[in-house]
């Protein structure tokens, strides 16, 4: 039992953040440059060959290992050295309870894909994401530097407001799903709903037979669109990325909170950011779109038909391989898409980033929870 644990937190650690963090490093580079118009990374290169930049993501690690690492005069160096491991752990232990996979038996032994697999998945997650808001501000404090004070206020604030809205915005998933737990809430996402049902069920039309096959996958996107544009919001701006990256705000606070930070310490900042990337692209892959299940072929469809010409045990292990890579292409489009947003929207003022929080998103989190509960009334009685 020990040993599997082992073997998932180590896949973990190297495919979805070993794997993917230098790459999104040079994917943000070249992203930008192709929506930009420009050539992008491709400098560094191993004996003249270049392949595109990928060995930029090797030299930023080469130079940060190389730099001074520093310690302003009058800093609490413990809390200044302390910080950026802080900042930095909540966003790997994160991924430990987000399923990459379902529950898979091969004769009397089943593998399931996740690390772990608490009852409270998700609460598991938002307090370990609140974790960082203390690196953050540890770090902008004990620099003893103004501007890195104020980065560290501004983070303060940013993730504490964005943390009520971020929870609240999901409250609808949780009662459409019935469950915290997030393997459940993904086997409940592995099926079909019909598209013109609530005619039936609301109403009592009847839906014609040949109407029937439109079906949507029972993604949490398609049950709560509003849940999905809030929560997606919501993360982001926790991450401190652009529009949202009020605490460093190079051109009004140098770089805000890690201002006096150099070498690797200022890396495992800028690691953690790209971590938490990921990581926001595996959660919103779980909770809105299926997670690891293939759209309108459930797990039973795929190893009945397999299994028929090759046996359970391949069927299995085909399937298993298939939910596997059906979930990180997920997660590359969520990253593609939240790198689509850094680069394509302006660094919001502060008096907005603080009016979205509290003056939109706030208001529609909590009417979401009002619609949704009323939906779900009118169906159970429709249903009765």
């Amino acid at each position: 039992m020990l040993v599997e644990v082992v073997i998932k937190a180590l896949f973990i650690l190297l495919v979805a953040i070993g794997s993917f963090v230098p790459i999104i490093t040079w994917v943000e580079r070249k992203q930008s440059a192709i929506m930009q118009d420009r050539i992008g990374a491709n400098r560094a290169d191993v004996a003249g060959i270049r392949i595109l930049g990928l060995f930029h993501p090797i030299a930023d690690v080469i130079k940060l290992f190389a730099k001074e690492d520093v310690v302003p005069l009058g800093a609490n160096r413990v809390m200044h050295l302390v910080a950026p491991v802080i900042a930095a752990v909540p966003a790997v232990i994160a991924y430990a309870v987000i399923p990459f996979g379902a529950v898979y038996a091969f004769g009397a032994k089943e593998i399931s894909l996740v690390v772990a697999d608490p009852d409270w998945g998700l609460l598991y997650i938002f307090a370990i994401g609140s974790i960082a808001t203390y690196g953050t501000i540890m770090a902008g404090w004990s620099s003893n530097n103004n501007w890195s004070m104020l980065g560290g206020l501004r983070a303060s604030a940013q993730m504490i407001s964005y943390e009520v809205t971020m929870g609240l915005s999901v409250v609808g998933v949780f009662m459409v799903f019935h469950t915290l737990k997030l393997t459940d809430m993904v086997f409940a996402q592995d099926s079909t709903f019909r598209l013109l049902g609530f005619l039936d069920v609301l109403f009592g039309l009847p839906v014609p037979v040949w109407l029937d096959w439109l079906r949507l996958p029972n993604w949490g996107i398609f049950l709560q669109p509003l849940a999905f544009v809030m929560f997606l919001t919501a993360i982001m701006a926790e991450n401190k990325r652009p529009p949202f990256d009020m605490p460093e705000g190079e051109s009004e606070i140098v770089a805000g909170y890690h201002t006096e930070y150099s070498g690797m310490r200022f890396g495992l900042f800028f690691m953690s950011e790209f971590i938490e990337v990921v990581v926001i692209a595996g959660l919103v892959s779980t909770l809105f779109l299926g997670g690891w299940s293939i759209p309108y072929l459930s797990q039973e469809t795929i190893i009945g038909a397999i299994s028929s010409v090759f046996g359970i045990g391949f069927a299995t292990g085909l399937c298993m391989i298939l939910h596997v890579l059906t979930f990180f292409l997920k997660v590359i489009v969520m990253i593609w898409l939240q790198m689509a947003l850094r680069w394509s929207l302006p660094r919001f003022r502060y008096d907005q980033v603080m009016d979205l929080c509290w003056k939109v998103l706030l208001p529609l989190s909590i009417a979401n929870v009002f619609v949704t509960g009323l939906v779900m009334l009118l169906v159970q009685r429709g249903a009765a």
